[in-house]
């Protein structure tokens, strides 16, 4: 008699499955169909996490060049200026300034127009 075990294959069903629950249809009971679904959703969610920084990065640009251009200046130019004027400030930083915090924001272009 052929020993198979069962347990293993049986966690391993279960826990793709409990990953499949909430999937509609025969994705979210049936084994083959699940672990295929379940397998392109993994590959989604790795994609997605790649593609979130890139989505915040344009976010945050985007940002920076209205406040820029409130005050005078394009986002490439200010951008310039600021690396120039050895001010270390990240594009996240500089998008809630300009944001929440346009008083400072201009601040700060007014500094790097003059360097």
């Amino acid at each position: 008699m052929r020993s198979v075990n069962a347990v293993a294959s049986r966690k391993r069903r279960k826990k793709i499955l409990k990953l499949a629950k909430g999937y509609w249809g025969r994705k979210k009971n049936v084994w083959t169909v699940a672990k295929n679904q379940v397998e392109k959703s993994l590959q989604y969610a790795y994609i997605g996490r790649k593609l979130k920084k890139r989505d915040f990065r344009r976010l945050w640009i985007q940002r920076i060049n209205a406040g820029a251009r409130l005050n005078g200046i394009s986002y490439s130019q200010f951008i310039h200026k600021l690396s120039k004027a050895n001010i270390a400030l990240n594009r996240k930083v500089l998008a809630d300034m300009a944001m929440n915090h346009p008083e400072v924001f201009k601040a700060i272009v007014e500094k790097v127009a003059w360097a």
